[in-house]
């Protein structure tokens, strides 16, 4: 099986909607889910990753389904800056997230790291990580001790389109890498493809590999200019 995890396009937060940006960026990668021959498309209750799923439901003929529990985390990713603010962690310098040894932190551990041990995140992830588990079971891979039993082989192709919040903070659950390295090292720009494959080996159990991270490829085949959520020039 492969999985595609899809960040939302260039959004109105205000309105939880799409900018005509976005709108292009969606059709675009719409195109791009069209050509993967995507099997299932499964999408974020929230309006501005619903209106970029539209385009490929419509390309593909298939009809999203909404996952409840991949929607966007909320306020409990803030923290107090340094400078005494209290704002989201994804606004801190990535090199005060690994100062003063914290890129040695461990997975169990992550959540004392720098700028983390002040939010209020380990309930969210906790709830992530138990409806992750169970959206990967219902697709047929049940995670068993960090591995995955395959109960159904399957080569389909999933798609689920969500948030940059939920993606880092499932990608660290899925790769088993400290949720503090992910949010300071892995950026996911706007419909931003990223890949994990769930290979069926014979051994009956697999676990998951990423062969793409935020790829917009579709972006520069669709002529559309490559910025990084509205920044840096790609």
């Amino acid at each position: 099986m492969l999985l595609y995890l899809i960040r939302h396009g260039d959004p109105d937060y205000s309105t939880d909607t799409l900018t005509l940006r976005g709108m292009f960026q969606a059709e675009a990668v719409g195109r791009r889910m069209y050509d993967a021959g995507i099997d299932h498309i499964f999408t974020s209750p929230m309006g501005r990753a619903r209106l970029t799923a539209s385009p490929a439901a419509r390309l593909l003929g298939l009809t999203p389904q909404i996952e409840e529990w991949s929607h966007e985390i909320g306020p409990e990713i803030k923290t107090t800056f340094p400078d005494g603010t209290f704002r989201s962690v994804t606004q801190m310098p990535n090199a005060w997230l690994r100062e003063n040894g914290a890129q040695e932190i461990g997975y169990a551990d992550s959540l004392t790291a720098p700028g983390f041990c002040g939010t209020a995140l380990a309930p969210t992830l906790a709830y992530i990580e138990a409806n992750g588990r169970d959206f990967l079971e219902r697709l047929g891979y049940r995670e068993e001790g960090g591995v995955y039993r395959i109960l159904r082989p399957s080569e389909e192709r999933v798609a689920l389109f969500c948030h940059a919040g939920l993606m880092r903070a499932w990608l660290s659950m899925l790769l088993h890498i400290p949720i503090h390295i992910v949010w300071a090292g892995f950026s996911v720009t706007h419909t931003g493809v990223t890949i994990l494959e769930f290979k069926n080996f014979p051994s009956g159990v697999t676990a998951p590999k990423c062969r793409c991270f935020s790829d917009i490829s579709h972006l520069y085949a669709a002529g559309m200019d490559l910025r990084h959520s509205n920044s840096v020039r790609l």
